[in-house]
This record gives C-alpha cells, sequence and structure tokens, in this order.
C-alpha cells in the first residue's frame, strides 16, 4: 500500500474488490450536493486509472447493487468550521467497498484513501480487502500562500487546493496583502487594487470563485491582510492612515522600507472596521489573519504625534503600541464574527485567551503560548523555501513526543500550516516548490506521532507525486518545460543529469545574491531544479547497499558506476551551454565540479573493488573536491555530497573497508 497520509489504523484483509465497468457508486440516505460533486470528481479521476467507471453511473438501473457505497450521518455546517468531525470509516470486502462518516467531510477524505489503495494488476484495477479507521490528529492542518511578492493566478490557486485536498490539508491561508502589493479587490476602497496593486489583484467574484471551490474540497480558507506593519500598499494607497510615511511608489523588493498604520489615529480603526466587515463577508470562515508581524515602529518614533501619543499613555516601546492597536482591532473583528489570529508577535498578556498565535519562531515559542492559555499553529519548521527536505519537515512535530506540555496544554497546539512565501517563486515553479514535500508535512498534521518512518514515507512519497500530477499539479512537468527552454533541445539529457542531484539553496542563502522583485524573470537553473530530489536519498541506499556487502551489493555498485558515468559524460556538455547561453553562464562552475566529483566516485569505486589502498595524499585530494563543490555557486547545491563522502572515506581505508 501506499497510503498518504497515512491512516490511524488500517487492517488488511485477504482478497480484493475489482474495479471494473460493474463499479457502480452512490451514496445512502438523503441527498448531499457537495458530497456528489466530490464523488463525480473521484469517478472521472478513477475513469482516467481504470477507465469505463463513468459509464457504468450513467448506465446503471435504479436497482443495481453499489460497488461503492458512501454513507453520511448529515451534513456538514453552512460555513465549515474548525470543530466538524473529519474522521470515516473505509471497509473494503471482495463485493463492496462502503465508506462511512458523520459528514461529507470525513467522506471526502474516505475517498481519497479509496483511491490510493487502488492499484492495476495483471491488467485490471482492484482495490485489496481492507478496513480502514481513520481521523486527523490535529484540527488545524493548513498552506499559506504568498500572492504578493509574485501574483498567483487563480488557475494555479485553485490546483493548489486540489492537491490540499488529496493531502488532506484543510486550511488554505491565503496572504493578500502586504508591503508589495494588495491583491484582493475592495470596493469600499478602491485605490487598494487601483494605486498599490500594478494591475495584479483578484476580484471579489473571483476571490468568492475561489472559496467556493476550496469548500468543495472540505478547506476552508482564512484571508491575511497583514497590519499595522506591512503595510506599505495600504499608506500608499490611502497615506492618511500612516505613520507619515512619504511614499511615492511600492517597495517592490522585499524587506525594503516597511510603512505602519497609525495606531493613535481614530479614523485608522474605521478604516479596518469597514475592510474586515466588507472582506468578512467574502471570506466566511470564523478566523481572520491580521498578520502582526515584523512591525519595527520606525515610522511611529518618528512621528511627534504618535510619539507623544505614546508618552500619554505610558506606552514604553513600540511593542506596547502594537499591544494596544491590536486591542482596539479585537472588538472590530468580534463585530464582524471574527475571531484572531495572527503571527507570534500578537502574543501578549493584554489580549484574551481566544485569539490564534502562528507561530514562525519555532517549538519553544508555541509552546510558551499554550503554557499562557493561548492556542496555536507551527509553521517554523514548514517554510518550504528553506528547502528542508521531507524527511525533516516530517520530523517536525508541533508537539514533540517530549514536550513538556500537559495533556491540557497539549490540547491548545491545534496544529500547524505549511508557508510558501513568493519572493523567488512565480506561476510557472511554484508547484514545485510546494509539491510534493507538503505531502510529508500534511502526514506529519494528519498520522499519529508515531509515524516516523523515513525510508517508507519516502516510497510513498514518489507514489503521492505522481497522483498529485493526475490532478493537474506542475511539480514535475513544470521544472522539466524550464530546462528544456534553457537548454533549447527537446531532449537536454546532460541538463537532466545535472538536475537530477542538484538543489535550491534556501531563500536566505539566495536572496544574499538576488534580490527579486515583480520583474525579475525567475527561469534560471536554480528555478528549474527541484527540492529534495529522489537521488538524494537513491544515492544514499545505494551507498549503504554496496558498503554492506550484501546480497543488493553488486547491483547497487552498478547502479552507482552507471551514475558517475552519465556525470562524466554530462559535464563537458554542460561547461559549453554555460559558455553559450547567458541564462546558464553562472552554471559552468557547478559543471566542472560535476565532473570532478564524478572522478572521485568511480576512483573509490575502483579501488574498493580491487583492495587496493589509495596512493598517498588521494583521499586528501577527494576531500578538497568535495571541499569545492560545498562551496555557494549558482544558487543551487549537490545533494549527493555526504553519500559520496562516506563511500570516499571507505575506499580511503584501503583493504580494511571490504573486511
Amino acid at each position: 500500500m501506499h497510503l498518504m497520509p497515512l491512516p490511524s489504523s488500517v487492517q488488511s484483509g485477504q482478497g480484493f474488490l475489482a474495479v471494473d465497468a460493474h463499479f457502480h457508486a452512490g451514496m445512502s440516505g438523503t441527498a448531499n450536493p457537495r458530497l456528489q460533486a466530490a464523488l463525480d470528481r473521484f469517478l472521472m479521476r478513477l475513469d482516467r486509472q481504470c477507465g469505463n467507471i463513468r459509464r457504468m453511473q450513467l448506465t446503471a438501473a435504479a436497482g443495481d447493487p453499489l460497488l461503492l457505497n458512501l454513507q453520511v450521518a448529515g451534513t456538514g455546517a453552512a460555513v465549515q468550521s474548525l470543530d466538524e468531525d473529519e474522521s470515516y470509516k473505509l471497509a473494503v470486502t471482495p463485493t463492496q467497498a462502503t465508506i462511512t462518516a458523520a459528514n461529507e467531510l470525513g467522506a471526502m477524505h474516505g475517498l481519497e484513501t479509496l483511491f490510493q489503495l487502488v492499484n492495476i494488476s495483471d491488467g485490471a484495477c482492484r482495490v485489496p480487502v481492507v478496513t480502514v479507521d481513520d481521523a486527523p490528529r490535529f484540527r488545524w492542518r493548513g498552506l499559506e500562500l504568498d500572492v504578493i511578492r509574485h501574483f498567483e493566478p487563480v488557475e494555479m490557486v485553485e490546483r493548489t487546493l486540489d492537491g490540499m485536498a488529496i493531502a488532506k490539508l484543510n486550511v488554505f491561508h491565503w496572504h493578500l496583502s502586504d508591503d508589495q502589493g494588495f491583491r484582493a479587490e475592495s470596493k469600499k476602497f478602491p485605490k487598494l487594487t487601483s494605486d498599490a496593486a500594478g494591475g495584479l489583484f483578484y476580484t471579489q467574484d473571483q476571490l468568492r470563485e475561489v472559496v467556493a471551490y476550496a469548500r468543495a474540497r472540505g478547506i476552508r480558507v482564512v484571508p491575511e491582510f497583514d497590519i499595522p506593519g506591512h503595510s506599505s500598499a495600504t499608506v500608499l494607497a490611502y497615506p492618511e492612515y500612516g505613520s507619515g510615511e512619504d511614499l511615492k511608489e511600492l517597495p517592490l523588493v522585499y524587506e525594503s522600507p516597511r510603512a505602519e498604520l497609525d495606531p493613535s489615529n481614530e479614523k485608522t480603526y474605521k478604516f479596518v472596521d469597514t475592510l474586515v466587515g466588507e472582506m468578512g463577508e467574502i471570506f466566511p470562515d470564523a478566523y481572520f489573519h491580521i498578520g502582526g508581524d515584523e512591525t519595527e515602529g520606525k515610522a511611529w518614533l518618528a512621528n511627534p504625534r504618535i510619539k507623544a501619543f505614546m508618552d500619554k499613555k505610558g506606552f514604553k516601546t513600540t511593542a506596547d503600541l502594537q499591544s494596544y492597536f491590536n486591542q482596539r482591532l479585537l472588538p472590530i473583528l468580534t463585530k464582524h464574527g471574527k475571531k484572531m489570529v495572527g503571527w507570534d508577535e500578537i502574543l501578549n498578556p493584554s489580549l484574551p485567551k481566544d485569539i490564534m498565535v502562528q507561530s514562525w519562531r519555532g517549538v519553544d515559542s508555541l509552546s510558551q503560548g499554550a503554557q499562557q492559555g493561548y492556542t496555536g499553529i507551527l509553521s517554523a519548521p514548514y517554510y518550504l523555501d528553506a528547502q528542508k527536505t521531507s524527511e525533516q519537515m516530517l520530523l517536525d512535530d508541533p508537539v514533540p513526543a517530549n514536550t513538556r506540555l500537559n495533556a491540557d496544554q497539549q490540547k491548545l497546539i491545534l496544529g500547524g500550516e505549511i508557508c510558501m512565501w513568493a519572493e523567488q517563486i512565480n506561476s510557472d515553479t511554484a508547484d514545485s516548490r510546494i509539491w510534493p514535500r507538503s505531502m510529508a508535512v500534511a502526514e506529519r498534521f494528519w498520522s499519529p506521532q508515531s509515524d516516523r518512518d523515513v525510508e517508507d514515507m519516502y516510497r510513498r512519497l514518489r507514489i503521492a507525486s505522481l497522483e498529485l500530477e493526475g490532478v493537474g499539479l506542475t511539480h514535475l512537468s513544470g521544472p522539466e518545460k524550464l530546462r528544456r527552454n534553457l537548454a533549447g533541445s527537446t531532449h537536454p539529457e546532460a541538463l537532466e543529469v545535472f538536475a537530477s542531484v542538484l538543489e535550491p539553496v534556501s531563500f536566505g542563502d539566495r536572496e544574499d545574491t538576488q534580490h527579486t522583485d515583480w520583474y525579475t524573470a525567475l527561469d534560471r537553473l536554480v528555478d528549474a531544479v527541484v527540492a529534495d530530489p529522489p537521488a538524494r536519498q537513491e544515492i544514499e541506499r545505494e551507498v549503504n547497499a554496496y558498503l554492506e556487502h550484501g546480497p543488493g551489493s553488486a547491483a547497487a555498485e552498478m547502479r552507482l558506476r552507471q551514475r558517475f558515468e552519465a556525470f562524466q559524460h554530462a559535464a563537458p556538455a554542460l561547461q559549453a551551454w554555460a559558455l553559450r547561453s547567458a541564462r546558464l553562464a553562472d552554471a559552468g562552475q557547478r559543471a566542472r565540479q560535476l565532473g570532478a566529483l564524478a572522478e572521485s566516485g568511480l576512483e573509490a569505486l575502483a579501488l574498493i573493488d580491487m583492495h587496493t589502498p589509495p596512493l598517498a595524499g588521494w583521499a586528501d585530494g577527494q576531500k578538497a573536491v568535495i571541499a569545492d563543490a560545498q562551496k555557494p555557486s549558482a544558487l543551487v547545491r549537490f545533494v549527493f555530497l555526504p553519500s559520496l563522502e562516506k563511500l570516499v572515506a571507505a575506499a580511503g581505508q584501503g583493504s580494511a573497508a571490504t573486511q
């Protein structure tokens, strides 16, 4: 089986249920339009996988038995809530599959599990006999998408939601305003988009379309409008609500000076009240994200009127003034039926316990909030632009096994959110940064805490990646398309070999040398490679198998030799491309290093095979080659260097390595 995320409980039986032209699916009980639409989407996917499935739905007679029976006790709330029951049970026998759930949310999760159970054997589709009893570990399982630094069209947002449904993620956190733009149309404040969006924004009809699209897939949409800091776009459009900043244009580059709303101005709160009321009607979710992060307060301290206000109120720091702002903001949100959620900085004893804190600072910060009685979610380990591996993110837990929180405090940790910030992505590259790694984080949010088998996670992740591609995500095809474009060839074999063992550097490393804005062309080598590529785990397994001298040693050696020879063959072609292509010019050094690393690998294999100690200085020479490849270059890094170091170290030990 390749279920992902892993269910709470799976019990296998004997036999299979055939999925063929007789596969009739339907629901028992009262009509449920949302579930019926989900079933229709499921059957379309199943039809592509197995064939002739939809035909049966159209031709089946009223009395024909259901081979898939959905049984739900009731319908979900008109506005999906944090507390809805998402559990389900799936029972597959040789004659029928039955999904039972309290409402359509659980049933939709059950459909995703059933689809993953379908396999093709001897030319036929079938589902193994199995019983699944499943429920999520955390209630808040989110994905945050920044559409400010690089705007993402509606179709990209909607395919992200399709991926989220497969991953059983249930909260789409839509980051809609920041210093670099305001992306949500306001009819109350039209200059927010006419003057501060560069023509790149979502109309109110599009916003509603996304909300409806998400709801159809069991996903809540929580908008974020960042206040009082990160408000340059707002202040550019409406300087009367700012703190005296003289903005002439949007600061398109990340970390340009940030404008701040004026907490001492009563008109600011009237503005926020009107905006929250308008957006609250478009986004019906109970939670409303106010950002609140990185408010430096420089403009507050520089403004004599605001500084006098602080002195009058007895505020010693800008954090005190921000706390006052949030105290004024809270009743506005309550008036519009919203609950406050914001980043770590909103955590302050002056606010009641029903706010929710999203922690970008880490588990310790989140735990401190829980100890004070505040609910929270964790994001710090799940920043995708940090380019962490799926392994690292799977093992980072919102409530670690060694937590010092008591049982009641642990209940205040509602879950977590994956974060995709957009300084270094656009609609062509975003999918390859989000997927398939987000499946590993989704498993951490859904599955039991004891789920820590990394090797099996990667086995299932590679299959889930193909499933994601099946619903229209471009995390595989997008980078392949860009590599063909970079090489100017329909068969860029050398570049494919190269890209297979490279990954982007982290956001922090990249911003040191590349400051992106709306207009930056994200079409270089770094944009055409993916995070945590399969070659990392494959080469690690091959080196381990080879050095262990077990039954698979010979096969592992052959695969390693083939890889290194492919590297050797690719290096000269890559260096030639780097000389003639401006977009590949910075890759020349990495191409040269690829050839040198291949030579190190082949020499290490030869020494170990011949049980021959290396010549004096050989090991130091190879260490120097690897050290050179570890240096920053072209905004990409090799993923197999630790495994190559292990192989070289074994060769350096001479004949002892074979004993």
